[in-house]
């Protein structure tokens, strides 16, 4: 992967906040005494999880634990669970072998043959050593021959009946009616190839909003009914089911061939014989927003945002790995962009006839480093074995009880932004109808980043990202040149960019700028107002019951519909002409479809006391127009906060707006939330001459690690067969880490000065009596929409921070 200009950034990278905001307004002796405060303040992010509602603890008797999280980016890796269970990892950056794996000869030897060679090309990470690859080609070659050996229908489907297990499976997501109008659906497709897509019945019904569901829904769909069926969710938040294109009319649809008709691209298969006309990949990305690496991807494929799709964003400082799809893009062209990318790459490449829909992920795979770890009970005496036997206990102690008791599912900080303005108050502007306001808010900057002249002697050296974003908003305050001041913001800043562009030809369209805004984006500003009131009413419910369930708390119904008590006998009521009218109650209600996902109901004083309910049960609305507020205390706060001046005068139930984008329905989120069962602690040594050690290898490490091991067992037939590299060269995954700024000697070196690469004869360190301090990994789990930073709050007690750097360098 070759350095491309576009895309240079600084070492570190330091957020501006309102307090260094206000030293450009002090003397100079004043100034000097607030940057000491600045420092001493870096690590704490106490006062702004306040401000953001975050201040309750499960159990706040937990002894001190202080750690540092995240003072390399490596020290936060971030890993999706698909839907299936497994743990994504980047395998492969190579696409050769995919043409022939979806070759359309249709025989199993084919794919079999696709197979091998990108395993043999590649040397897969995941893969065992070359003593123990002929058994994995036995086991596959099995498979493919009981493939081949096994039935199918004039249709190419294997066992086209729904099995009895399919259809319980599709009963525990809809009711019997939806259930035979889609076995229907799929037996006329069967029947009936040829006809045309829309030609076909529509199945609709409500659906959840629940993303975990609602990716599992899709995915069994799928599965249930060989691709036939397509499911979708409208605007309105209803499953459209439909026969597939592809499946109804594969040669009128752009891109697939006819049957007597020449390939479009000759010596090129079409997207049917690939496997669909989405390309599936996994993105690997290092201390990067998901967006900017996608806007970068689509500016070198020359298309728009549209094109690519994903489950979920993922944390900037960190390293991630994600699973995106691209529509209509081949393999190879993304491939190809591995040259290019920096500190992201791209792989695993797979055709599908579906791209993926946010929420398309069971949740999130974190391995955390903290270092500089103290227990706060440990005293000075004790020796440093002493010490880490100690933080080992506790942590080990600490995560089962994350299992078992759980912690407060409030939104982290990163919901907030982290630039002087957050973006709940940007939201709240926008629900108020202050676009101006709105617009302003998001084009504020800190006074600081326009003083080029900054030392770390007197103040704090900004990010050059930091700098240019200030400077081209003021050079469009100030001149109101468009071009000038676009070609001066960073192209990840989007929103900055669009509203600069849009104003500047409509100066008073303040509305419309923000629909200029890349809706994903403009979403999460009325979103994160949302989430603010969701973290003040979590604390609000603990203070005032705690982990007790009390009657009028919300339980989501497609959950525990088996449980509800029917209280009183039917009740008698007269209607209109005197007639006597039964109503149902309990099992006998015939529940509205409405009702089957995402709703819930507040619980009775009986249901309370039979005891089949636990605080893991009971969600909180989050702001809308379509939920119900718990008919208790905590419920009643909802109206008296939003009705005050913190809450922005707003109506709790009054939250349609004439923008539908801003027209927020709501939703349900559950108070408590727990990692998973399984989790792993381990604690390291490490001393001042180590520097800042990493611990935990990364997906690309490891990947050229292996490709080292491979050319060294295998030296000739690799220089003959492997050709222009399209991974990344050591020296860059060492200006990877240049950025952290902390120098390693020896055999253990990862960062250095020069651009990255590492100096022949470094200057040795000084000696000195060793430090030893202790570092601990975490490995744990958590579900989508969960935050690692508040599990790991409530296991410190508040102890640990995250790093911030005290300057940055800027190029």
């Amino acid at each position: 992967m070759e350095a491309q200009p576009g895309d240079t950034r600084p070492q570190k990278r330091v957020k501006l906040d309102t307090d260094q905001a206000d030293l450009t307004t002090l003397s100079p002796d004043q100034a000097g005494a607030s940057s000491t405060m600045v420092k001493n303040l870096t690590m704490d992010d106490s006062a702004k999880e306040c401000e953001v509602g975050i201040t309750a603890f499960v159990d706040g008797s937990r002894s001190l634990f202080q750690g540092i999280l995240k003072k390399r980016y490596t020290d936060f890796m971030v890993n999706e669970i698909l839907p299936g269970g497994d743990v994504l990892h980047l395998r492969s950056m190579s696409a050769k072998g995919l043409q022939v794996q979806a070759s359309h000869n249709n025989g199993a030897e084919a794919t079999v043959q696709g197979v091998l060679e990108n395993v043999g090309h590649e040397a897969v990470a995941s893969e065992p050593p070359m003593a123990q690859r002929e058994s994995k080609e036995t086991r596959i070659l099995g498979k493919a021959k009981s493939l081949d050996d096994s039935k199918e229908d004039d249709t190419g489907i294997q066992n086209p009946e729904i099995s009895a297990d399919d259809r319980v499976k599709l009963l525990e997501y809809f009711n019997e009616q939806i259930v035979a109008q889609m076995i229907s659906l799929y037996e006329s497709i069967l029947r009936n190839p040829s006809k045309k897509s829309r030609e076909y019945s529509t199945v609709r019904t409500p659906f959840t909003s629940d993303r975990s569901l609602r990716s599992k829904i899709h995915q069994e769909i799928r599965r249930i009914f060989h691709s036939k069926i397509d499911s979708t969710t409208d605007n309105e938040g209803i499953l459209a089911l439909t026969a597939t294109a592809s499946s109804s009319n594969k040669n009128r649809n752009r891109g697939w061939t006819k049957p007597n008709e020449k390939p479009s691209r000759p010596g090129k298969l079409s997207w049917l014989d690939r496997g669909g006309e989405y390309l599936h990949f996994t993105l690997y990305k290092e201390n990067k927003d998901t967006l900017e690496v996608i806007s970068y991807l689509t500016k070198q494929l020359k298309t728009n945002n549209k094109t690519f799709q994903f489950a979920g964003t993922k944390d900037r400082r960190a390293v991630t790995v994600q699973r995106a799809s691209a529509y209509r893009i081949e393999a190879e062209r993304l491939a190809a962009l591995n040259r290019s990318l920096r500190y992201a790459a791209v792989g695993d490449f797979e055709y599908q006839k579906h791209g993926l829909e946010l929420g398309d992920l069971t949740g999130n795979e974190f391995v955390v480093t903290l270092r500089e770890c103290h227990l706060g009970e440990s005293t000075s005496e004790q020796s440093t074995a002493e010490r880490k036997a100690a933080i080992h206990s506790y942590l080990l102690r600490s995560l089962h009880e994350l299992h078992e008791h759980g912690f407060l599912n409030y939104y982290g900080l990163q919901r907030f932004g982290t630039f002087a303005t957050r973006t709940d108050v940007v939201g709240l502007k926008i629900l108020k109808d202050d676009f101006k306001g709105a617009c302003d808010a998001i084009l504020e900057f800190s006074p600081v980043a326009l003083n080029k002249s900054q030392t770390p002697d007197n103040g704090v050296l900004v990010s050059q990202d930091d700098r240019s974003r200030a400077e081209g908003i003021n050079i469009w305050r100030t001149t109101g040149r468009i071009n000038d001041a676009l070609d001066k913001i960073p192209r990840k800043f989007s929103a900055e960019t669009a509203l600069i562009r849009h104003l500047g030809k409509r100066p008073q369209d303040y509305l419309g700028a923000l629909l200029g805004i890349q809706r994903n984006l403009r979403l999460m500003y009325v979103h994160a107002y949302q989430s603010f009131v969701w973290n003040l009413a979590v604390g609000e419910r603990w203070r005032l019951f705690g982990g007790v369930v009390v009657e009028g708390d919300l339980v989501l119904v497609h959950e525990h519909r088996e449980k509800q008590i029917a209280e009183e006998p039917p009740k008698e009521t007269v209607d209109a002409d005197g007639e006597v009218v039964i109503e149902p109650s309990g099992d006998d209600r015939a529940y509205d479809l409405d009702d089957r996902f995402e709703r819930a109901r507040a619980l009775s004083a009986a249901e309370v006391d039979s005891g089949q309910y636990s605080i893991f049960d009971i969600v909180l609305p989050l702001p809308g127009f379509d939920v119900v507020y718990p008919a208790n205390a905590s419920g009643e706060w909802y109206k008296t906060f939003m009705a005050s001046e913190a809450g922005g005068q707003l109506d709790p139930y009054n939250m349609r707006r004439k923008q539908k984008d801003f027209s927020l329905s709501g939703g349900y989120r559950k108070v408590l939330a727990r990692i998973g069962e399984t989790f792993e602690v381990s604690v390291h040594e490490y001393g001042d001459r180590d520097g800042d050690k990493q611990f935990v290898e990364t997906d690309m490490e490891r990947i050229q690690r292996e490709k080292r091991a491979l050319q060294q067992e295998e030296p000739s037939e690799t220089a003959a067969n492997e050709g222009p590299s399209q991974t990344p060269t050591k020296d860059v995954a060492v200006a990877a880490e240049h950025q952290d700024q902390q120098p390693l000697h020896g055999a253990d070196a990862k960062d250095s000065d020069n651009n990255g690469e590492i100096p022949e004869n470094p200057t040795p360190l000084p000696q000195s009596s060793p430090t030893l301090k202790l570092a601990a990994v975490l490995k744990f789990q958590l579900g989508s929409s969960q935050y690692a930073t508040m599990a790991l709050r409530e296991l410190s007690n508040g102890g640990i921070q995250a790093y911030k750097a005290e300057f940055t360098g800027g190029r």
